[in-house]
């Protein structure tokens, strides 16, 4: 973080500046997830499977975005690469719902996938800077304005499904807001500290610890390997609620849009359990907290698929159903944080590694779930489906009590 440059502006204004875009990111992502359903009927899909394949474009470009991001930010710094990565998401957004041909809508979405990514990694970035600047941690303040952003775009996406507004005005807006923030908020983002030349020892150094680190990746230690494990559990079970929950409320349960409220009250939800972590920490540790995340993540899973579609009255669907999609949210809220928060108390491998490993092994899960779930949706029924992802919260729990890395 280049402090200097950092001076035209008061700390306050700096942080505030950057949390916009970490507001901006947030309310894209929601406004997507929201009308998932509405694109779904727009393009006629009626094959589960076919969707899931459709969705599977988002994850692919997220991940062809990992190399990418490290290469343009090492290049052009976080500064630009947060400008063009926000503008690109909420433009890739309005491109879907201008979209009028399938193939177009998969091509959009393999975008929105790779600028998703750019946007997390370059934000990010940003952040550690402004952190820099403190001199103490700030990162939660960040990431919990995203999840206030994603709880605003669920509900605004609510209010334009009841009011009927379709999709391509809907993103329309939403792109519009998006690129205010960029220009209104770009001058508060901040250049990258410049690594300071090595001495020739260190380059020697450096080049001895190759092998050490290659090492470190080719044989992972046992615990990176249940870590990486629970966390590709997690985003399976995050991708059943990002990418389908609208789509259960609409097909499934087949209530009317006014009650349509799966994704709302998971996001908000999501947002509570984040705002709740460190203190659950204090009360329970963070095993028990994991332990508690697991057994809600099945119990609200296991609400929906075994209960909630059987039941005559809408009122009491919709109430047992938003119950389990409640548990979920607040159950998978604190999983991604509390297993990074592991491997830097227990790994022993250096955390730049160990996080790489951890990352690699959890992002198979945004891979596989658009065609596990559309694959379980398709040839049996959408009920299924969320009782097989259940059964991963019950694994969850049963890792944290009895794997060893969990242990005291």
């Amino acid at each position: 973080m280049n402090t200097t440059k950092a001076l035209k502006f008061t700390k306050e204004q700096v942080r505030m500046g950057v949390t916009t875009f970490f507001l901006a990111q947030g309310l894209c992502f929601a406004s997507w997830a929201s009308r998932i359903p509405d694109v779904r009927a727009l393009f006629e899909v009626h094959y589960a499977l076919y969707w899931g394949m459709i969705l599977f474009l988002i994850p692919v470009g997220k991940f062809v975005a990992i190399p990418l991001a490290g290469y343009l930010i090492s290049k052009l710094g976080s500064r630009v690469m947060v400008q063009v990565s926000v503008a690109g998401y909420g433009l890739s957004l309005l491109a879907v719902g201008l979209s009028t041909h399938i193939a177009v809508l998969g091509a959009c979405l393999f975008c929105f996938g790779v600028f998703w990514n750019l946007c997390d990694i370059s934000l990010n970035t940003q952040g550690i800077g402004i952190e820099r600047l403190y001199g103490r941690t700030i990162m939660a303040s960040f990431h919990g304005a995203w999840s206030l952003a994603a709880c605003a775009g669920a509900l605004i996406g609510f209010l334009m499904i009841v009011n009927d507004i379709p999709p391509r005005a809907h993103f329309i807006f939403i792109a519009a807001v998006i690129l205010c923030v960029v220009l209104f908020g770009r001058k508060y983002l901040q250049d990258d500290v410049e690594a300071a030349p090595e001495a020739s020892d260190g380059q020697a150094e450096g080049r001895e610890e190759a092998p050490a680190m290659l090492r470190f990746i080719r044989r992972p230690e046992k615990l990176l390997l249940q870590l990486g494990l629970m966390g590709l559990f997690a985003l399976i079970v995050e991708s059943a609620m990002f990418d389908w929950s609208g789509i259960y409320f609409e097909s499934v349960l087949q209530v009317p849009k006014s009650l349509q409220i799966g994704f709302l009250v998971f996001m908000v939800m999501m947002t509570v359990g984040r705002f709740l972590t460190n203190a659950a920490y204090a009360w329970l540790g963070k095993r028990r907290v994991l332990q508690v995340a697991g057994s809600l993540i099945f119990v609200g899973f296991m609400l929906c698929g075994l209960i909630g579609g059987n039941i005559a009255s809408v009122g009491a669907k919709v109430a047992i159903n938003s119950m389990g999609f409640m548990c979920v949210g607040l159950g998978i809220s604190c999983m991604v944080p509390t297993i990074y928060s592991f491997v830097g108390a227990r790994s022993k491998t250096p955390v730049g590694i160990a996080l790489t490993i951890l990352s690699s092994i959890s992002f198979i899960g945004s891979l596989i779930a658009p065609l596990l779930i559309g694959a379980v949706s398709q040839y049996f029924n959408m009920e299924y489906a969320y009782l097989f992802v259940g059964l991963l919260g019950l694994c969850i729990l049963l890792m944290t009590t009895f794997c060893d890395a969990f242990k005291n």
